[in-house]
């Protein structure tokens, strides 16, 4: 059997650094510095400035008609970037793609959308850009706009939809304008939870057609129910390739002792090319450094070095809090916390958030670190940490909560009447 998707020696390599971004935003008085200064710079300044990233490097794979393909990877692995690939929305830099059948793909909330036309139009627009009849996509009008629910704004320009307005009718289009392929990026995380059952509900469905589908998500649940296979991308690249309980396995224990307790921060690649501020990151638990474990109840402190280069401003730093799958538990910054704005002066130092009483369930966290001032991030460190939380008798009645209880602790209290 052939096929529904074959991709041989996919990759995608990226162009980033300040060069670009320095023309982009340069006044007239900086053109003009800037053109005549430029025939006595030597020529490998403006190399300089330049970096390639791959974001994709030599993926294959293939997806077998009538099957459910999940990608799983953590943030910046290269997921949305080849789904963007297989949706011909970029071209990549080397390899080739084959598919057979009709390709459908609900990549980011509203792709595909005219903002000036109404539901009802953008709904026989997808259908158009689909290659469907105006007759078929009559035919399945009605079900699209029960299952979008947005019967009371069919006629509204989408501009004035919400995002939740707009994730619902994009995943009713594509699922009932019944392409062959349907490729589905992380987006069903915008809708609320009876949404997300109900698009889960009509996956399911989707599957059990015969239809090829490609699902990117982090709802490994979703995964083990839907998929039939799964692939695993790191960093780019494809690392493990099998049934989806053998790749989530894998996922789970990969990297598990990467890095924990103290890392150099100083060479790791940024998501968006950002010169990077943040140099080093220590974590702590009860004013004690480096630590690799915390147990359950105590404070944990993420202790981040940086350098601006001599550019001061008043530091910021946000921590992300996920689990082992990448799925995001908290946040916290210094932004939003009042009390806790730091001198506009400071060019260089330490700055410790700490948390206490961490309500965290054991289990392996990995940390997001977001570094800038009280207006925009500087830097930015995906997977910057990671650390283990041990089971501890946090309630007193000698009795641990199971680990199967969700990834968050709280206390609580009770009323028999």
């Amino acid at each position: 059997m052939q096929p529904a998707i074959r991709v041989e020696n996919i990759s995608k390599s990226y162009k980033i650094g300040a060069t670009r971004d320095r023309a982009q935003y340069q006044t007239i008085r900086e053109n003009l510095v800037e053109s005549i200064s430029k025939p006595f710079r030597r020529s490998k300044d403006q190399t300089q400035d330049e970096t390639e990233f791959w974001a994709i490097k030599d993926v294959s794979f293939e997806v077998q008609p009538g099957q459910v393909m999940g990608v799983v990877g953590r943030n910046g692995a290269g997921k949305s970037t080849l789904l963007k690939i297989l949706s011909r929305i970029t071209a990549p830099t080397s390899g080739q793609i084959e598919y057979r059948g009709r390709l459908g793909s609900l990549l980011e909330v509203g792709t595909g959308f005219h903002p000036e036309l109404s539901g009802r139009e953008n709904i026989y627009l997808n259908g158009s850009i689909l290659g469907m009849p105006r007759s078929q996509i009559s035919k399945c009008f009605n079900a699209i706009v029960d299952f979008a629910e947005i019967g009371r704004f069919l006629d509204t320009p989408v501009k004035r939809y919400s995002s939740g307005m707009y994730v619902r009718l994009a995943f009713a289009v594509a699922a009932h304008l019944e392409p062959d392929i349907l490729l589905i990026d992380e987006v069903l995380a915008v809708g609320d939870s009876n949404f997300q059952k109900k698009c889960l509900g009509k996956m399911g469905e989707v599957g059990k057609s015969g239809r090829t589908i490609l699902f990117v998500s982090h709802n490994i649940a979703a995964m083990e129910s839907l998929c039939h296979r799964c692939i695993f991308l790191d960093r780019g690249q494809l690392v493990y390739e099998g049934n989806t309980p053998e790749v989530l396995n894998f996922y789970q224990q990969y990297n598990v002792d990467h890095v924990r307790g103290v890392r150099n921060l100083a060479d790791l690649p940024r998501p968006g090319g950002q010169i990077p501020v943040m140099t080093g990151v220590a974590l702590g638990s009860d004013q004690k450094f480096p630590v690799t474990t915390v147990r359950m109840g105590s404070n944990l402190s993420i202790q981040v070095d940086f350098d601006t280069a001599g550019k001061p401003f008043s530091p910021v730093l946000g921590v992300v809090i996920k689990t082992a799958m990448g799925s995001s538990v908290f946040t916290v910054n210094n932004r939003i916390i009042p009390g806790y704005e730091f001198p506009s002066e400071t060019a260089r130092g330490q700055i410790t958030c700490t948390i206490d009483r961490l309500p965290l369930m054991p289990g392996t966290y990995w940390i997001d670190l977001y570094f800038g001032d009280e207006h925009h991030d500087v830097d930015v460190i995906l997977d910057g940490i990671m650390f283990d939380v041990e089971q501890a008798d946090i309630y007193g009645s000698g009795k641990l909560p199971h680990h199967s209880c969700g990834p968050i602790f709280l206390n609580a209290s009770w009323v028999l009447n």
